[in-house]
C-alpha cells in the first residue's frame, strides 16, 4: 500500500517540497435526497473541503479538486472514462505525485484507477491511516494503527500473478509453487494475529486499571467530539495538563486521564479521546476499541462541538453515530459549544437556545476553551449531573485505629461535620454510593 510520505522524495533530492496531489470526488445524485432516518447529508463539496484539510494536515500540497456528478458509481473505476482522461492529463501537467479520492475504493477499483490514470492513487481511508500513523506516540497507539493498516492492506494484495512466485524444489513441487502473494498474505495474517493478541493484553491492563479506579470510586468524564473541535484545549484548561493541542486534524490520538476538580470538592477523572470524523474507517473503530473503551465506561460524556462551524449539526450527528456504535449512546451527555468567543454574544445565545431545544442531552453550555469563558458553568453542570443519585449522606463513627477508612472519607468524600469522641471520630459526609456501601460497617443513624 502506498502511503503519504511528505518530503521523502524531495529530501533525497536535497529539496524541501511537499507532495503534490489532486483531490477527486464523486457527487451521486441519489445521495442528495434526505435519508430515510432524517439524518443530514453532507454535500460532495463539503466532504472535499474536509479532505483538503486532512491532506494539508498530512503535509500534502493540494493543487486542485475534480468532482464528477453521476447517477451511480462505475463499479470498475468509480468515475466515467471521460473524466478519468481529463484527470490524467491534468495530473501530468501539474506533475502530481498522487491522486487522492474522497471515497473508499475497492481493491479492483484501486488497481484499475492506477492503470488508467498512470499515477499513484490513495483513498480517504489510506490518508486517515497515514495521519494516525504519524501522530501515534504510545506503544498502544502504534499497535492500533498498524493493525488497522494491515486489515486494510490484506484484501488488496492481488493482481501480482505468478511473476512473483517461488519455484518448488522436489518431485511433485515443480511449477509455480507458492506465490509471493500467498507468502505475503500469510505473513500479514500472522502479524495481525500477533497485534490482536498484544492489544488484548492492553484491554486486560485497562480493565485492571479501571477495576482499581472503581475500588476507590471516582467518576470518569470523557471528552469526545469531531476532530479539531477543541477537545485537547478544553482538557488542558480544565485539568492544567499539557496535552498537545494543534489545529491539525487528529493531532491527539493517545488517551490521557487527569484529575478534574469540581466546585463541590468531589474528585473526578477527565479522559481525552481521539476525535471522530465523517466516514471514519471501520478498521480504525475496531483497532481503537481499546482506547475508546474509556468513552463506554465513562459516567458522563462531554460532547465538544465547534460552534463556529457551519457543519456543526452534521459533525454532531457523526459523533452520535460512533457513540451509538460503541454502545455509549445512553450515557448522560453535556453539549459544550466551544469557540463561542469567536461569535457575537447574541449569535452564541441563539445557538445555545436552539441546541437546548433540539439536543437530547442533560445540559448545553457555551464555552471558549481558549479564553476560559463558560468553563465555570461547564464544571458546575458536570458537578450537578454526577451528584444526581451518585452521592449519599452518611453519619459514620470511625474508631481511632481505623485511619485507612477515615482517609478514604477525606480523600473521596465531602466532610460536613466532624466530632472527636471517646469511641472514635464521628463524621457526617457525602460519599459516592459504592464507597458508602463499603463503609456501612461504620454507619451510625442516617444523617438528617
Amino acid at each position: 500500500m502506498r502511503t503519504l510520505a511528505l518530503n521523502t522524495q524531495a529530501a533525497a533530492n536535497g529539496a524541501n517540497q511537499p507532495e503534490r496531489c489532486i483531490l477527486v470526488g464523486l457527487d451521486l445524485k441519489t445521495l442528495r435526497a434526505p435519508s430515510a432516518n432524517g439524518a443530514l447529508q453532507p454535500s460532495a463539496e463539503q466532504s472535499l473541503a474536509e479532505l483538503a484539510a486532512l491532506a494539508s494536515g498530512a503535509g500534502a500540497d493540494v493543487v486542485g479538486q475534480a468532482l464528477q456528478v453521476r447517477e451511480r458509481a462505475d463499479p470498475a473505476t468509480l468515475l466515467g472514462s471521460g473524466k478519468i482522461g481529463e484527470i490524467r492529463a491534468w495530473a501530468e501537467a501539474e506533475e502530481c505525485d498522487f491522486l487522492l479520492f474522497d471515497h473508499d475504493l475497492t481493491p479492483s477499483q484501486h488497481r484499475n484507477l492506477e492503470r488508467e490514470l498512470k499515477a499513484s492513487v490513495l483513498d480517504r481511508t489510506q490518508l486517515i491511516l497515514d495521519i494516525f500513523a504519524r501522530h501515534a506516540r504510545s506503544r498502544e497507539g502504534r499497535l492500533q494503527v498498524e493493525l488497522a493498516q494491515l486489515d486494510y492492506i490484506l484484501p488488496r494484495l492481488t493482481g501480482r500473478g505468478t511473476a512473483m512466485s517461488r519455484l518448488g524444489g522436489g518431485i511433485g513441487t515443480r511449477g509455480p509453487g507458492e506465490t509471493q502473494l500467498e507468502h505475503d498474505r500469510r505473513k500479514i495474517r500472522r502479524r495481525i494475529t500477533k497485534l490482536r493478541a498484544d492489544l488484548e493484553k492492553v484491554r486486560v491492563t485497562r480493565r485492571l486499571q479501571r477495576s482499581k479506579r472503581s475500588s476507590v470510586p471516582i467518576p470518569t468524564v470523557a471528552l469526545c467530539g469531531y476532530t479539531n473541535a477543541g477537545k485537547s484545549t478544553l482538557f488542558n484548561a480544565l485539568t492544567s495538563a499539557n496535552v498537545v493541542a494543534d489545529q491539525r486534524m487528529f493531532a491527539t490520538l493517545d488517551p490521557t486521564l487527569r484529575r478534574l476538580a469540581l466546585p463541590s470538592g468531589y474528585p473526578a477523572l477527565l479522559s481525552d479521546t481521539v476525535g471522530f470524523i465523517r466516514k471514519l474507517p471501520p478498521t480504525l473503530i475496531q483497532a481503537f476499541r481499546a482506547t475508546l473503551e474509556e468513552v463506554t465506561e465513562a459516567s458522563l460524556i462531554i460532547h465538544v462541538a465547534d460552534a463556529t462551524s457551519e457543519e456543526m449539526r452534521l459533525h454532531m450527528e457523526e459523533v452520535d453515530g460512533v457513540l451509538k456504535e460503541l454502545g455509549a449512546s445512553k450515557t448522560p451527555q453535556i453539549l459544550a459549544l466551544n469557540k463561542c468567543d469567536l461569535l457575537e454574544p447574541q449569535q452564541a445565545a441563539l445557538r445555545v437556545q436552539r441546541e437546548k431545544t433540539a439536543a437530547s442531552c442533560e445540559a448545553v453550555v457555551d464555552i471558549s476553551a481558549r479564553t476560559g469563558q463558560g468553563l465555570d458553568r461547564l464544571a458546575s453542570a458536570v458537578d450537578s449531573i454526577l451528584s444526581k443519585g451518585a452521592f449519599v449522606r452518611r453519619r459514620l463513627l470511625v474508631p481511632y485505629d481505623k485511619g485507612g477508612a477515615l482517609s478514604q472519607v477525606y480523600e473521596h468524600g465531602r466532610i460536613l461535620e466532624r466530632r472527636d469522641g471517646e469511641a472514635g471520630i464521628e463524621v457526617v459526609a457525602e460519599l459516592e454510593r459504592t464507597l458508602a456501601e463499603r463503609l456501612d460497617g461504620y454507619a451510625c443513624k442516617e444523617a438528617s
